[in-house]
């Protein structure tokens, strides 16, 4: 299985803490998010990697480098203009199109979740989509299932009427395992997310499954979040191991 990590966001959301290096090169335990992403990836068999690279890209691509010498093969995609979570993955749909299925991973999320076990529960439903979810109060992206685990609807920024009615709901956790077919529903050479863009288009197939998490898993979108997950290192709540830098 091969794999896309969306690392060309601004972080804006992080304020002082990227005015001088992307997001995925944030640290905590003296290593940054990109490392401890790709040594889960590794472990579960990924070594074709794409990542995409806009702010910070030349810092990303020094740190990592090709990912020779730790039996990785990673790849680069330059964006001159921001495409998108899932206009990224379509300007490189060459990379994935011999795949029997590739994983998408944001490159603000980090996790310890069994990416093997997802990947062939993904196969074995026959699934187009299959999304990795955690319950949460609030959420930006918040999905509706049935007792198969089937996405029967999307919540793409759900109003407070929403949760005002919801005491907790599934929600998407930033990594996906998807097959070929889900790039002809991305459109070419445009700005697209996939939750906003297009989630929605793939509902009527009813081949969009969700994958329970069952490792841990932080999203590093705020400086809060950066050190709630310093703290779960210290605590033994994350034990997940860092790749070392390679450049």
């Amino acid at each position: 299985m091969k794999a896309m990590v969306l690392c060309a966001g601004l972080g804006t959301r992080l304020g002082p803490l990227t005015q001088k290096i992307p997001k995925p090169l944030l640290q905590a335990g003296g290593h940054p998010i990109l490392s401890f992403i790709l040594q889960n990836l590794k472990l579960h068999h990924v070594q074709d990697i794409v990542i995409n690279l806009h702010y910070g890209g030349e810092q990303i691509r020094s740190a990592f480098g090709s990912g020779e010498s730790e039996g990785l093969n990673i790849i680069y995609s330059e964006e001159p203009a921001l495409l998108g979570t899932a206009g990224a993955v379509k300007r490189v749909s060459e990379q994935f199109l011999d795949e029997e299925a590739f994983l998408v991973h944001y490159g603000d999320v980090v996790t310890t979740e069994d990416l093997s076990a997802m990947r062939d529960s993904h196969l074995k439903q026959k699934a187009l989509l299959t999304i990795l979810v955690h319950h949460r109060r609030r959420s930006n992206s918040a999905l509706e299932i049935d007792e198969n685990r089937r996405v029967l609807n999307f919540h793409e920024r759900p109003p407070d009427s929403f949760w005002d009615t919801t005491e907790s709901a599934w929600v998407n956790s930033g990594v996906m395992v998807m097959s070929p077919e889900v790039l002809s529903y991305i459109p070419e050479g445009a700005h697209s997310d996939w939750p906003g863009d297009i989630f929605s288009k793939l509902l009527p197939k009813k081949r969009v499954f969700a994958y329970p998490l069952t490792g841990y898993r932080i999203a590093i979108d705020s400086p809060e979040r950066l050190q709630q997950w310093q703290r779960d290192m210290e605590s033994g709540s994350f034990t997940g191991c860092p790749l070392r830098q390679l450049q």
